[in-house]
C-alpha cells in the first residue's frame, strides 16, 4: 500500500465518525506531494497517521486544521523526523478493559494478567476501574469506561487480579511527566473524555505500578510468563499491538504463547491475526476481532467504545 493509499484508509476506516480533525489532516496529507515525499525517506513502520499526528501535537504543532499543521510540519521537519524516527504508537487506551472484561471475569480466578505490548500499563488494572454497559453499571472507582455491548450480558463482577506484568520493547513510566505527555499526544484531538480517562487511570497506576519488563514478545515471553504465580489463572493478552509486528514475528509470537500454561486474549485487526470463518464486519469503520485461545468472539471498537459478540 503506498502512504498515500494508507492516509486515505486511515481517514474512511478509523477517524471518519471519530475525529473529524484527523479525517481532514489525513485526507490533506494522501494529496500533499511534499508530505508524502518527507514520509517517503522513513521507513515504512514510521508512515502511520496516528504516529505522525501524535508527534506534532506532542511538540505543540497544530492538528485541528490542514493548512496550519502543514505550514508546521514543513518549517519544523528536522524536529518532527527525529521524533518520529524514536518513538512508535503506544496508546495506552483503559477503554479496551471493557471490551476484555466478559472474557476476563468468565475464567477461573483469580488471574495472573501478562499484557504484551504494555506501554505504561493501563490495561493491567481492569478489576479497578468501574463499567458502563448502556444502563448496567459493573464495578467502582474511576475511570468508568462506556461500552455499547451487543450480544453478550454484561459481567456480574470485575475480576480478581493477584499479579500483573507487561512486556514493551520500550515500556512508559506513569511517573514520568514526559511519558505522560507522549501517551496524552496520541489521543485524538476531539477526545477529552479520553485525555481526563487516560489521568484516572495513570492515577490507578502510579498507586501500585505494575511489573513492567522490557523486552521481546517472543524471546523474552516465556520468562516472564514463569514470574508468574502458580495459584492464578495465567492470561497472556494483547490489544491492537500486533499490527506494529513483522508477519514472521506474530507467527513465531502465536507459536509461543500457545505453548504457554495459559490462556490468550487477543484483540487485533482481523489482518495480523487472522481466523477462518470470520462474520461480516458490521460495516465500514475499522473493528478488531476479540479471541480466546485462539477462538474469535466478537467485533470490538479499538478504543473499546463497543463489542458485539457473535460466538
Amino acid at each position: 500500500m503506498t502512504i498515500a493509499a494508507g492516509y486515505v484508509e486511515f481517514a474512511g476506516r478509523e477517524a471518519q465518525g471519530v475525529s473529524p480533525a484527523y479525517e481532514r489532516l489525513a485526507l490533506a496529507v494522501s494529496r500533499d506531494d511534499e508530505l508524502l515525499a518527507l514520509l517517503g525517506t522513513l521507513p515504512p513502520a514510521k508512515w502511520q497517521p496516528n504516529l505522525l499526528f501524535g508527534v506534532v501535537r506532542f511538540l505543540g504543532g497544530p492538528v485541528d486544521e490542514p493548512d496550519a499543521f502543514r505550514e508546521y510540519t514543513l518549517a519544523n521537519w528536522p524536529a518532527v523526523e527525529a521524533q518520529l524516527r524514536v518513538r512508535v504508537t503506544q496508546t495506552n487506551e483503559a477503554g479496551r478493559c471493557a471490551v476484555l472484561l466478559p472474557v476476563l471475569a468468565a475464567l477461573p480466578q483469580p488471574l495472573a494478567l501478562l499484557e504484551v505490548g504494555a506501554s505504561a500499563g493501563l490495561c493491567l488494572y481492569p478489576d479497578r476501574y468501574a463499567y458502563r454497559y448502556g444502563d448496567h453499571l459493573v464495578g467502582s472507582g474511576e475511570p468508568v469506561l462506556d461500552c455499547a455491548a451487543t450480544g453478550v450480558p454484561p459481567p456480574g463482577d470485575v475480576p480478581q487480579v493477584v499479579w500483573r506484568a507487561g512486556l514493551d520493547l520500550n515500556p512508559l513510566d506513569v511517573t514520568d511527566p514526559a511519558d505522560v505527555a507522549w501517551l496524552d499526544a496520541l489521543i485524538w484531538p476531539e477526545h477529552a473524555h479520553r485525555r481526563a480517562r487516560l489521568r484516572a487511570a495513570a492515577a490507578v497506576a502510579a498507586a501500585e505500578p505494575p511489573l513492567l519488563v522490557r523486552g521481546d514478545l517472543v524471546d523474552d515471553l516465556p520468562a516472564l510468563a514463569a514470574r508468574a504465580p502458580a495459584d492464578a489463572t495465567l492470561v497472556v493478552f494483547h490489544t491492537s499491538v500486533l499490527y506494529l509486528v513483522p508477519a514472521p514475528r506474530r507467527q513465531a509470537f502465536a507459536s509461543v504463547v500457545r505453548e504457554l500454561p495459559s490462556h490468550w486474549v487477543a484483540n487485533e485487526v482481523p489482518e495480523v491475526l487472522p481466523y477462518a470463518g470470520l462474520p461480516e464486519p458490521p460495516g465500514e469503520a475499522l473493528h478488531h476481532v476479540l479471541a480466546l485461545d485462539g477462538t474469535p468472539l466478537a467485533w470490538t471498537r479499538g478504543h473499546g467504545q463497543g463489542i458485539i459478540w457473535f460466538a
